[in-house]
């Protein structure tokens, strides 16, 4: 708009020199002097108020304007086709830029924006799993059909919307300690991409934390709480870059954390939220939950040594030793295959000691079907390309809970919870 309006006015830099014989006026009566002294502009019309209205907001947004018509009122040597571009100019700016200020689809495309930079900053796969996870547990405290009743489902539900808001505060956190990272491993992620700025990701992770520990002291529940606690307190030292913290610098540490999270935390106390706050029950250790702490346990491995390996380039720069850069991705790669089909197999051996017929040949050969799928896929993975290790690794979460939902299930069945009435 600013050359529009100097290439208006040719002799702008001469305005010095023009006569000023009415600078004692009011830029609005200079402008209205102007504008009614035109031959080329009605005086009455609704349109040319618009326009003048239009043009008292600019004289504030480009005080440049104001002095030009003002050097101009005195001058006998202005043209009146000069007068008559501005206006014009300026109006069909406005006019055009109208309907865009008030465009629907605009609006709906900024808040389907909004919503997939926030979809992107949660780590969708981690909420999925870590939901799925609680409702694996959760089914463990069943113990006849009847315990699955509208108070199961409020414990469930408790108990996982106050994990995902934990979940959100714990990926966030680790965004804004490496956004210099990510810029490298990780560019679509809000923070690294530039769509949120620092600020709005201190006050989202700040914000989640606060609403995850108010939920948890509302329910009153001991288990779910210090579940949160626990979980706070791994995740902060995980990712803040303090002296003494920042545990994923160290392979070891950061597979620790990310096992004492998923495998225990999660097993353990989640099952006793149910089982102590929900029941009502004495706190029981059973079997089943023993071997899904194990299981679990097994799968955290995985994934704590499968996550680091696309990230190996930025990991490098900044000094983080990962096993994918101390190893090599190839070695570790495999051995997270190889741990995922003994998985599988350890899998299958559960369900054949199922007293049902129908539970032995549904595990037996959904297991080895997946296993095959499985082992195919990571034969096809490009250890040379991002996207297709990282592809393999929302693969390798699906393959993790689709088996945990499986002994869930197999649990039940064998408990024959299915045919009491």
């Amino acid at each position: 708009m600013d050359s529009l309006l100097l290439r208006s006015f040719p002799n702008i830099n001469n305005a010095s020199s023009l006569t000023t014989t009415g600078a004692n006026f009011s830029r609005t009566k200079s402008f209205a002097n102007i504008y009614h002294a035109s031959s080329y502009v009605p005086n009455a019309s609704w349109h040319n108020r618009k326009i003048q209205k239009e043009y008292n907001f600019l004289r504030f947004r480009w005080p440049s304007l104001n002095h030009h018509y003002k050097g101009i009122e005195g001058a006998c040597t202005c043209k009146k086709c000069n007068i008559k571009f501005v206006v014009k100019a300026t109006s069909e700016k406005s006019l055009e830029s109208e309907p865009q200020a008030f465009d629907p689809k605009s609006i709906l495309d900024s808040v389907k924006n909004s919503l997939d930079a926030f979809y992107r900053f949660s780590r969708p796969h981690t909420v999925i799993g870590t939901a799925l996870s609680i409702i694996s547990v959760s089914l463990l405290a069943v113990e006849k059909i009847s315990d699955i009743s509208p108070l199961f489902f409020t414990g469930v539900l408790e108990a996982v919307v106050a994990a995902l808001f934990m979940n959100i505060y714990i990926v966030g956190l680790n965004q804004l300690s490496d956004v210099e990272i990510d810029k490298i491993n990780k560019p679509y992620l809000p923070l690294a991409s530039g769509e949120y700025s620092f600020e709005t990701g201190v006050t989202i992770v700040a914000s989640f934390s606060i609403l995850s520990f108010w939920l948890g002291w509302v329910v009153g529940s001991w288990p779910l709480f210090w579940a949160l606690f626990v979980s706070f307190v791994l995740g902060t030292a995980y990712s803040i870059n303090v002296p003494l913290l920042r545990w994923k610098r160290f392979a070891v540490l950061a597979a620790m954390c990310i096992l004492a999270v998923r495998a225990v935390i999660v097993q353990l106390a989640f099952f006793l939220h149910m089982q102590t706050h929900v029941y009502k029950r004495p706190p029981v250790f059973s079997r089943p939950l023993i071997f899904a702490t194990a299981f679990m346990s097994f799968f955290s491995v995985v994934i704590a040594l499968f996550k680091d390996i696309p990230d190996i380039e930025g990991d490098k720069v900044f000094g983080i030793q990962s096993f994918s850069v101390r190893l090599g991705q190839k070695p570790v790669f495999w051995t997270c295959v190889t741990l995922l089909e003994i998985a599988y197999g350890v899998a299958l051996l559960v369900g054949a000691a199922s007293p049902c017929l129908w539970s032995k040949i549904f595990t037996g050969l959904g297991h080895a079907v997946l296993a095959s799928i499985l082992w195919f896929h990571a034969k096809s993975v490009d250890l040379k390309s991002k996207a297709s290790i990282t592809s393999f690794y929302m693969f390798i979460w699906k393959v993790i809970f689709n088996l945990k939902d499986c002994l869930s299930f197999h649990y039940l069945e064998s408990r024959s919870l299915f045919k009491k009435k």
